[in-house]
């Protein structure tokens, strides 16, 4: 189950405008995972230059971390390849169960604040307002030096575990995801591994702020956390007209800056239907899975907790 749950956030951290975070929150990873990660710290290198492998794995909470990753690691090199065909494909329906799936997390999210406030509220709305800004940021031309790709790493990697705030897209911002995207396409080991080292240090630095606010401020992070996910259906939105496109690593033409627009709208713009009942059916189906999942969920919990 964990490298299922891994697969659906490699999967999303390929997709621009789609987060691995918000996948996390949804399964209920979410605050594990933050915490696995903030377990590197100076017990765990003493542990591992002491070479006391078994309390290092224990310490670090290994046996779920590597399960995550490797599903993250199987569905970014495999089933990544399925999504982007779809994109390309059958955005409209992809976009669409996207934007259920999203509403119905920021929505079961938001109910994991057990009061609300002024301070909550304040925390939501900055949340989804800085989510709405970063979604309509244009791309910029950045360098290919090996700084640059770990900076990028590292400040991708950290939006890729906020729910809301797609890691992809921000390397669409850097300038970097096509160039990425074309490193992992050729298996370029050394632009991959400058990401990977950045990426690290990044996850490792961050983690520890993000498990210190989940600690201490758990309703006014996970407000913020919902905001990042409300804000983020801007770009999640399926009917988008193109303004500015760019060539990616393969030569393809790929919109670059788009706007939303009503079907109606879409339709007279492009010459394409807007496809609205199919696209409120995945709509549909996007946030009753999430539903689905959140209803066995709390079935398998109070089973667990009659038989104990």
């Amino acid at each position: 189950m964990l490298v299922l749950k891994g697969i659906g956030m490699g999967a999303a951290d390929v997709i621009p405008g789609v987060s691995g975070g918000t996948i996390a929150f949804i399964t209920g990873i979410y605050e594990e995972l933050i915490g696995s990660i903030r377990s590197f710290d100076l017990t765990a290198l003493r542990k591992l230059l002491k070479l006391d492998l078994k309390g290092f794995w224990k310490h670090i909470n290994g046996g779920f971390l590597f399960s995550v990753l490797a599903g993250i690691g199987i569905s970014i090199f495999s089933l990544a390849k399925v999504m982007k065909y779809l994109l390309e494909t059958h955005p409209i329906f992809v976009w669409s169960f996207f934007f259920g799936l999203i509403i119905a997390s920021a929505w079961l999210v938001a109910r994991e604040v057990k009061r609300w406030g002024v301070g909550t509220v304040v925390a939501l709305v900055a949340g989804a307002v800085a989510a709405y800004m970063i979604t309509v940021l244009s791309p910029a031309s950045t360098p290919d030096a090996w700084w640059f790709i770990m900076l990028s790493g590292a400040i991708a990697v950290c939006a890729m575990i906020l729910p809301g705030i797609s890691g992809a897209f921000i390397l669409l911002l850097l300038g970097k995801y096509a160039y990425i995207i074309g490193a992992v396409s050729a298996f370029n080991i050394p632009v991959l591994l400058l990401f990977v080292v950045g990426a690290v240090v990044g996850i490792i630095s961050f983690s520890h702020l993000l498990s210190w606010l989940l600690a201490k401020h758990h309703g006014m992070t996970v407000a913020l956390l919902t905001g990042f996910m409300v804000g983020s259906l801007n770009k999640i939105w399926p009917w988008k007209e193109t303004l500015e496109t760019y060539t990616d690593s393969h030569g393809a033409v790929q919109p670059l800056v788009e706007r939303n627009v009503l079907p109606g709208v879409f339709e007279q713009a492009t010459g394409q239907p807007a496809m609205l009942g199919w696209a409120l059916f995945f709509m549909a189906v996007g946030f009753l899975l999430i539903w689905g999942i959140e209803r066995a969920a709390a079935v398998l919990s109070r089973k667990r907790n009659a038989a104990a």
